[in-house]
């Protein structure tokens, strides 16, 4: 059995995995994306920090997952993001993720949008953990 040295407090990252599905359109784009459409997102948040040696974690994966449902996915899954956001692409829409979960979320280092399977968007935003 392996030891492990629990007063090492170097910093570490987590990452946690969400999708939803929803429609927008480019209001200031001459192309495709102009039309409403949508698309199925999958997105990453990372938080980096010192494990706490009293649980071993840097955050609770269950806690982020309600906070990212409570904040971001009861509004966005199965919406038009343009209700919300005036101009609704990639960046802005990780930018949206950052600002709406900034307060939330302790050691938020980024956050990783894909709007299609092989494409993504990373922000990291003011504050983001070192």
């Amino acid at each position: 059995m392996a030891t492990i040295d629990y007063t090492d407090r170097r910093r570490m990252r987590l990452d946690v995995e969400f999708h939803f599905a929803a429609a927008h359109r480019l209001p200031r784009y001459q192309g495709p994306c102009l039309r409403m459409h949508g698309h199925n997102y999958r997105f990453f948040v990372g938080l980096e920090g010192e494990v706490d040696p009293a649980t071993g974690m840097i955050a609770d994966f269950g806690e982020i997952k309600q906070v990212v449902n409570e904040k971001v996915l009861a509004r966005a899954d199965h919406q038009a993001l343009n209700d919300f956001l005036e101009n609704p692409t990639a960046e802005n829409i990780a930018r949206w993720l950052w600002e709406t979960l900034a307060p939330h979320l302790a050691g938020l280092a980024e956050v990783r949008l894909f709007e299609i399977p092989d494409s993504c968007v990373t922000y990291r935003g003011p504050g983001a953990a070192p």
